[in-house]
Order: C-alpha cells, then structure tokens, then sequence
C-alpha cells in the first residue's frame, strides 16, 4: 500500500462527509460498538465502500467507519476491525491506521474484548493497557523494505494518556488496573498449558487483536492508548472454557461501564 494509495480512501471519506479536524481515532472491538449510540452529528461510511479498508466477517463487528461528537470533540470510530486470524495477513488493519495518520488525528484509541489469565480480574472489569507480548509468529510490517520498519515499542502505550484513562476512571467510580496484553494469533482459544505460558513471561490478558494495530500505529507516528474488556478467565483457570458467546454477552453487559470510561477521557483530552 503507497501513499497515492490511501490517498484514495481519504478522498472517498471526505466526499462521504467524513471531515476532520478530529480529537482522536477509537477501534470498537467485539460487543464494543454500541458507543457509536452516543455520537451527536453522526456520518458513517461502511468499510465496503472505502478502498483498501478490510472486510470483518466477524459476528460483533459491525465494519463501519463513524464520525460524529462526543463530549464536545471530534472522533472517528471504527465500528469493527479485520483479525489477523481472518485474513493471514497481520497488517490488515494498515489501511484504517494509515488513515488516521492522514487526516491528522493526534490520538488513536484501542479497545478490545480480552481473556484474564489472573483470577483476581475478573470478567466485567476494565483494564488499561500498559505493555505487550507478541505471541502471534508474526507483525504487520513483514514485508515492509524501508528503514520505517524498524519501529521502537518502548513506550509504545502513550503515559500521558494512559494517566488520562485513570484520571477518567477516577471520576466516573471504575477501577481501572494497568496489565500487559499477550497478543495470540486465534481463531481457536488457547490451551490452559499456553495460559500458564502466558502466565510465566508475565502476561495478564489474552486476545487476538491490537498488539498488531499498536505496531501500524507507531509505525505511522501516532500516540496510543488501549483499553480491554474482560469478557472471561482465561483456558484452565477456574476451570473455564471460553467461548465467542461469552466475549460478546460479557462485552455487551460490560459495555455501560467501557462507555463511561471512554467519554470520560475524550471529555479530559486536551492538546496532544
């Protein structure tokens, strides 16, 4: 993907009504999406209809770019992204990301439906993310032959938006631990023998999403900030053994909870 490339998926979302200025970017991830519900002034675009943007043909993702205001800023919500486990291709969301590198969008948002590997997070709770395993085998700039490639992740969790999350949690009640998120390839679930794996280098969390956004992210310059929803302990642990089912019925009782959170801190966001 060039340039001249995305520059074509920019135009079509200009001429769809899709104008920044915008205060930050927000990937809704399973059972999330219902967030577009709080929008004012709204315009969406379905991903089908902007050029090199992906096709989800997972149930909870609704595949919908939405712009509209929230607490009084501008943001730009992906209604659903593209797994790596759909695609075999670990930079299908570089399209997305890409654009909200070229309509200037200081701040990208990430969220995500995710497996506790700690019994004491339970499922419903919120949790912040502060550092990554890539677990996958792979990364979304294979392939990719300039210098860009070698991108640092040392910070790759923006600090001072992750203080804005807490300082958002705080105000809205909802506690709001920090934990790193190991990054597995999927469909399947894990094995409890690779929970406890995960449990060892020091992981608190399981998915199959973000960390791969978090590379395209840096990769173009963006700051980031991630937030997940527990939707279930992990393989093993208490005995659990997880399903899609769960993670959209928890996402979607969790989901209250998330949106108070995430208005919160578009509400604190400030010059970045």
């Amino acid at each position: 993907m060039t340039h001249l490339d995305i520059q074509e998926a920019v135009a079509c979302v200009r001429a769809g009504g899709v104008e920044g200025p915008f205060d930050a970017a927000i990937v809704l991830g399973t059972g999330l999406g219902s967030l577009v519900d709080e929008l004012t002034d709204v315009v969406s675009l379905p991903y089908a209809d902007i050029p090199l943007f992906p096709r989800s043909g997972v149930s909870g993702h609704a595949g919908r770019l939405v712009a509209g205001t929230l607490e009084g800023k501008r943001v730009l919500l992906f209604q659903g992204r593209a797994h790596y486990y759909e695609t075999g291709d670990a930079g299908a969301m570089r399209a997305p990301i890409a654009l909200v590198k070229e309509l200037g969008v200081p701040v990208l948002v990430l969220t995500n439906a995710a497996g506790s590997v700690r019994a004491h997070i339970r499922p419903g709770n919120l949790v912040a993310i502060g550092d990554h395993l890539n677990l996958s085998g792979s990364n979304p700039l294979l392939r990719d032959h300039t210098e860009q490639r070698f991108v640092s992740l040392t910070g790759a969790y923006d600090a001072p938006l992750r203080q804005t999350l807490q300082k958002a949690a705080g105000k809205a009640g909802i506690e709001l631990p920090e934990g790193v998120y190991a990054w597995l390839s999927g469909p399947s679930f894990e094995t409890p023998a690779e929970i406890r794996m995960v449990q060892i280098l020091g992981g608190d969390l399981v998915g199959m999403s973000t960390v791969p956004e978090v590379i395209l992210a840096r990769y173009y310059g963006l700051k980031v900030a991630a937030v997940s929803v527990v939707t279930n302990l992990a393989a093993g642990i208490e005995g659990a053994s997880p399903s899609h089912q769960e993670t959209k019925d928890t996402a979607a009782e969790a989901s209250e909870k998330f949106k108070r959170l995430i208005r919160g801190f578009v509400a604190e966001l400030t010059d970045v």
